[in-house]
């Protein structure tokens, strides 16, 4: 055993040392062909950044809406606030917040003891200035008849008759306090002005209310306008009946609006100018509520790019194009903004006066920072990657 043991770890080393070369041989014929196969597919994709087609948009000549951002709040045409017109304590009051009314509708009643005692008072008042000028008118006709029988100077007569016209003044002096008495006893009454909901409650009943003191106020939401504040160089280019789509809170479907109004004073310290317009009537309008949109100017057909693809990082605005295989940037010369529609989508889109033509591939924002002269290509769009070869059938095979 011991003579046999160095011929089987010979024959083993010599088993080993085979089996290496011939894999080093193997290995030798198959790398000649590994570059050839490699190579076509090298040479079939394109070097350089790959951009989608949702990565590009073609500047094209559009129908270009010039707008102007507007915001501001929901206010109602007609509001009215019933007031107390006299002092007295609230008896009663029908309404709550919410609440419909309409116009001459009896909505609450403020106590009458002390509007129908001054009442009282005024026509006692008024019953004895009538006594006064009954006398008055007596003593008259007592001294007229006096001077022609010659008992009395025609002074004394002239006394007399301005102690009856003071009488007769007095008198109806006191009439019309009489009937502005019996006025403030009607005005106890509280009358709903015009038709609409009640927004605020102000006053409870059992509180006394003093003369003129709010008591509800109502509005009329039949009518909204949108009340937005404009800067003095865009005044010019408003006009009444512009249309205007604004995004009111709470609401999911934009309002369309129309110039209405357009007060021709400026605001104190901002100086702008207060620009009315008329909602379309809608149940979910509120006034109060926050409303922004645009405003359309005026419309113009021109060449155009959208928004987000102009850069402004540079001294001068620029875009970058798709020319040639590679990134150039442009720079551009901007004119108006405006909304286009575009494939059935509403965007906004700037007019390029200069630095750009049409058809031009342009590039947007999603691409993200990239450099000039930097190499891309546009990626195939999805499902037109070339089919496969079709597989040999046995007959082909068979043929060979």
């Amino acid at each position: 055993m011991k003579r046999r043991t160095p011929w089987l770890i010979a024959l083993v080393v010599l088993l080993v040392v085979g089996l290496l070369v011939l894999r080093t041989l193997h290995a030798r014929r198959a790398a000649p062909g590994a570059p050839a196969a490699a190579a076509p597919a090298a040479s079939s994709a394109p070097a350089g950044l790959e951009l989608r087609p949702s990565d590009v948009v073609t500047a094209r000549r559009l129908d270009l809406t010039r707008t102007l951002d507007i915001s501001g709040g929901l206010k109602a045409v007609n509001t009215a606030v019933v007031k107390a017109r006299i002092a007295a304590e609230l008896q009663r009051l029908t309404v709550r917040e919410g609440d419909a009314v309409q116009a001459g509708q009896v909505i609450g009643q403020i106590d009458t003891t002390e509007a129908e005692l001054r009442a009282r008072q005024a026509a006692q008042t008024a019953e004895t200035s009538r006594a006064q000028l009954e006398i008055a008118q007596r003593a008259l006709e007592n001294n007229k008849a006096l001077v022609a029988q010659g008992f009395i100077s025609p002074t004394g007569l002239q006394t007399s008759v301005s102690n009856h016209a003071a009488a007769v003044a007095s008198y109806q002096a006191a009439l019309a306090a009489a009937q502005l008495s019996r006025k403030s006893v009607s005005d106890a009454r509280l009358v709903a002005p015009i038709s609409g909901m009640v927004s605020q409650r102000l006053v409870q009943p059992g509180e006394r209310v003093p003369l003129d003191g709010r008591i509800v106020e109502i509005v009329d939401l039949s009518r909204i306008e949108l009340e937005a504040a404009v800067p003095p160089e865009d005044v010019g280019a408003i006009a009444i009946g512009q249309v205007a789509r604004l995004k009111v809170d709470g609401l999911d479907e934009p309002i369309e609006a129309r110039v209405a109004r357009i007060n021709p004073s400026t605001q104190p310290g901002t100086r702008s100018v207060m620009v009315y317009l008329a909602l379309t009537p809608h149940p979910g309008l509120r006034q109060g509520l926050f409303a922004r949109g645009t405003l359309s100017l005026q419309q113009r057909t021109a060449l155009a790019v959208p928004i987000e693809t102009v850069r402004i990082d540079q001294p001068r605005p620029y875009v970058h194009v798709l020319a040639d295989g590679r990134i150039a940037r442009r720079v551009v010369t901007l004119g108006v903004r405006g909304d286009a529609v575009v494939a059935g989508q509403r965007g906004t889109w700037v007019e390029v006066t200069d630095g750009l033509a049409d058809g031009s591939v342009v590039l947007r924002a999603t691409v993200g920072a990239v450099r000039a002269d930097t190499p891309a290509h546009l990626a195939a769009p999805a499902g037109t990657a070339a089919a496969p070869a079709p597989a040999s059938t046995p007959a082909s095979a068979s043929a060979s």
